[in-house]
């Protein structure tokens, strides 16, 4: 199975993807996500959402905390102005669009997709 990352940006000033407008992996490979914080004194979470329109999940809080349920395959980091959404050994049930927000509500957005 190969999974590809399709970025789709929904972002402002405040926070912006670092990757090309996509990214391809095996799938049980590792992906990351890279968010640029426009101000790095301010914490980022990491939201999946996995039906458009449903409320998205948070699965990583305060650049690198994991809510309880969610699996340890996700982390969180953060350097600098950088947050970075790291899934080790994606799973089918990855394929999801996942954001990044700040404080200040901007966010952008990452999409998982399996590619045929």
């Amino acid at each position: 199975t190969v999974w590809a990352l399709l970025l789709k940006c929904a972002c402002d000033h405040a926070a912006t993807l670092g990757q090309p407008s996509s990214l391809s992996a095996k799938w049980g490979e590792t992906l990351k996500i890279n968010c640029s914080k426009g101000n790095p004194n301010k914490y980022f979470a990491w939201y999946q959402q996995k039906v458009p329109g449903s409320a998205p999940v948070t699965v990583i809080y305060l650049d690198n905390s994991r809510p309880s349920g969610i699996p340890s395959r996700f982390s969180g980091s953060a350097s600098g102005s950088t947050a970075t959404l790291t899934i080790t050994g994606v799973q089918a049930e990855d394929e999801a669009v996942y954001f990044c927000g700040g404080q200040d509500s901007s966010s952008s957005a990452g999409e998982v997709t399996k590619r045929n």
